[in-house]
């Protein structure tokens, strides 16, 4: 979670990106049962993400909006006081909700931003403190990253899913970049699932490389 780019870094208000459908019940996107072997959950998951990405794609602007301030919100009570601490947030994609100003918001009250950065194919990801201002280039996937900054390890990843289940297992676009990140970290920061209520599902069927997130943080 295509998303209209914001080239002044240093706005601080930034509009919602074009957007994604009615909200699903929470039983939604629990098709018949995959198989056993890892094809068969590898297929069911790829149909759940373009099913769920297609869906918040064609959101309302202004619902997005409502909908990332009433996580943003949410957010708050999540991870507490912030100051002194850094906080890994993300550049919205393909309809996530949009954090940015409430990252500002963080800086404002004593935290620090950092993003993630995909450095290789297989690899963990790097996180790179960022400010408004500070210059961003395009990564993988188009995303904008920091172009540079020290490496520095989170005491909070905000993680965007692109569906979730009960057990705050994430279903994220299938590289594998957070699960590997996470067990690479050599010191456990507080992980934060964050998505719209439609995208729960009853369980995405969980693998043994899967860290679950340690609570999801929605709009509902």
């Amino acid at each position: 979670m295509a998303e209209k780019r914001y080239p002044d870094p240093e706005i601080h208000k930034y509009a919602s990106p074009p957007c994604f459908a009615h909200e699903l019940s929470p039983e939604y996107g629990t098709q018949p049962e995959p198989g056993e072997s890892w094809s068969d959950v590898s297929r069911w998951r790829k149909a759940e993400r373009q099913r769920l990405i297609e869906e918040r794609l064609a959101i309302d602007a202004d619902e997005r909006r409502g909908r990332s301030d009433r996580i943003a919100s949410r957010l708050d009570l999540a991870i507490g006081k912030v100051g002194g601490r850094i906080v890994s947030t993300y550049w919205p994609f393909r309809g996530e909700p949009d954090l940015r100003n409430w990252a500002i918001k963080i800086i404002e009250r004593g935290g620090r931003i950092a993003l993630p950065v995909v450095i290789r194919k297989g690899w963990p990801l790097e996180f790179r403190v960022w400010r408004p201002g500070d210059p961003l280039e395009r990564g993988v996937w188009n995303i904008l990253v920091p172009s540079r900054g020290p490496s520095v390890l989170p005491d909070i990843v905000i993680a965007p899913v692109v569906g979730f289940d009960r057990a705050n297992y994430r279903l994220g676009y299938g590289g594998g970049f957070f699960d590997r990140t996470l067990a690479a970290m050599h010191r456990r920061p507080l992980v934060v699932g964050v998505g719209y209520a439609g995208s729960r599902l009853r369980t995405i069927h969980p693998q043994p490389h899967d860290i679950p997130m340690d609570v999801i943080v929605t709009d509902d």
